[in-house]
């Protein structure tokens, strides 16, 4: 069988009565009963003038129903996964940038994204759960949304099948458009490098409006005809209660949900061991090797850590399954699409050679929507530059050093946050960390952390600096160390280094 390029053909992929999305305390839905919701969502959205092309914002909680939407909206329009916690600012914006056709919201939820579509002129399509099985929905669009569709029928591969924004931490956000076989690409990549199959239970808490838990949780899983679990989102101790009740093969989260679950593990010992975890996955943010061993040591099971973004429809390198060496510290090898080094004037480099991540392939976006200065940048011939440096080694694991709108520049001297990050997770005090630059009068800037420490711990930053002292060049020690509660972190769970000096006020 030829592999599939749209979310049409990825929906066949499981047997009709084997179990495709589910949630705990629910009876699945089956493929088969997916399939028919995708052709009935079609039927509903094209009877309402929505088709190929338009653009459907999906306001869901966490859950079965906002993963079935998105596959079964993604085959007849294109899909636009937008926060829920946004408040009316946020809605304002997003659904103005994406020239949104509809509002998919469920009957009876309050939400911001409501008056924000009145305002705005955008019709409100109501989804109403039809249980009893997990996912199942009808929708019932708004009165008056009649109409005959400019391009009806199921999405070709070539079609736009997801929209979402960069995350806009310093400029405005971009909108990356990805078509299904962009989707379909990624969904391949990551199943091959996991040996996903019909057997496989994912235990979904990462959020499904962000590009992580969609394609790697949801649509990797149903793409090798397994099954996903879709939770309200991470609960420490309930994680523990489903993964006694589910019995998952895998999870996949960012590396400050592994630390939150670490935490709580030591009571759950006996649930653990009689688990059928296969394997632990992370990416969306760098996992410290501490907590790498920490998680292997404490779920016995192997720690896949991958590399990901938006624009890449999610994976680009992953370390591999057993037999194969998987490295702490390290993303692993090109999984999926090319991987390699280039520096400042487009050259690319030997490996062993540090430069700007590039990457190629059919999961990559075609490009920015209406951003010719961002795609001249990005682009170059035929790569797309990720904006993260890293350096590849002989056997073609890659090893990330930072992003580049990170990286500290004291008086001149170059400081990866990640290195300063690593270090400190070895003091057996320390819990999380994020080093960040601050302003300096004296260097233009300087290092310095946000600590947050194991409960009953001790430390001062004083013994902090020293232990970094014995590891790191002098420059490198963080000039300043804030200790907090909690670290701020973005709405998908990522630690978020530009910007927190202003936000913590902290400068030399």
């Amino acid at each position: 069988m030829t592999n599939p390029t749209t979310m049409t053909a990825l929906l066949a992929a499981g047997s009709p009565e084997a179990a495709a999305i589910g949630a705990p305390g629910q009876p699945p839905l089956s493929f088969q009963g997916l399939r028919t919701l995708a052709e009935r969502t079609g039927a509903a959205l094209n009877a309402a003038g929505v088709g190929r092309g338009d653009r459907v914002a999906i306001v869901l909680a966490n859950g079965p129903e906002a993963a079935s939407a998105f596959l079964a909206v993604a085959c007849h329009a294109v899909t636009a996964p937008l926060n829920p916690a946004y408040r009316v600012e946020e809605f304002a914006f997003y659904l103005s940038d994406l020239k949104a056709r509809a509002l998919i919201v469920q009957h009876g939820a309050e939400t911001p994204a409501r008056a924000v579509a009145a305002e705005q002129g955008i019709p409100i399509i109501e989804l109403v759960p039809d249980p009893p099985c997990a996912g199942a929905f009808t929708l019932a669009p708004a009165s008056g949304m009649v109409g005959v569709p400019t391009l009806p029928g199921p999405a070709g591969a070539d079609d736009v099948a997801l929209v979402l924004h960069t995350s806009g931490t310093t400029a405005r956000p971009k909108i990356v458009p990805l078509t299904h076989a962009n989707l379909a690409a990624s969904a391949r990549h990551i199943g091959q490098t996991l040996r996903l199959g019909p057997s496989d239970i994912c235990l979904n808490i990462m959020p499904l409006f962000h590009i992580h838990g969609l394609i790697a949780a949801v649509l990797s899983s149903v793409a090798a005809g397994g099954s996903v679990i879709c939770t309200p989102g991470l609960s420490g101790f309930r994680f523990f209660t489903w993964l006694r009740e589910i019995r998952p093969t895998w999870y996949t989260a960012v590396p400050t949900m592994h630390q939150a679950l670490l935490d709580l593990a030591p009571r759950f010992k006996d649930v653990i061991a009689a688990g059928q975890l296969r394997f632990i996955r992370s990416s969306s943010a760098s996992l410290p090797p501490a907590v790498m061993t920490a998680l292997e040591t404490t779920f016995g099971v192997p720690v896949i850590e991958s590399y990901g973004m938006t624009e890449a429809t999610h994976q680009m390198a992953s370390n591999p399954l057993p037999p194969a060496p998987r490295f702490a510290g390290s993303v692993g090898i090109a999984a999926g699409p090319d991987v390699s080094i280039m520096d400042a004037a487009g050259t690319l480099l030997p490996k062993g050679s540090i430069g700007e991540v590039v990457i190629r392939g059919p999961n990559v976006t075609p490009g920015y929507e209406s951003n010719p200065t961002a795609n001249a940048s990005a682009f170059h011939d035929g790569w797309f530059r990720t904006g993260d440096e890293g350096v590849l080694d002989d056997q073609g694991y890659l090893r990330l050093t930072g992003r580049l709108k990170e990286i500290i520049n004291r008086a001149g001297e170059k400081i990866t946050p990640i290195e300063v990050d690593n270090v400190l997770m070895e003091h057996p005090s320390v819990r999380q960390v994020v080093t960040f630059a601050m302003p300096s009068r004296t260097f233009g800037e300087d290092v310095a952390a946000a600590v947050v420490l194991h409960d009953g711990a001790e430390a001062d930053p004083e013994i902090l600096r020293a232990f970094v002292a014995t590891r790191l060049a002098a420059f490198k020690v963080p000039r300043k160390i804030v200790f907090l509660e909690e670290i701020p972190k973005g709405a998908t769970g990522k630690l978020q280094r530009i910007g927190l000096a202003q936000r913590l006020g902290v400068e030399d």
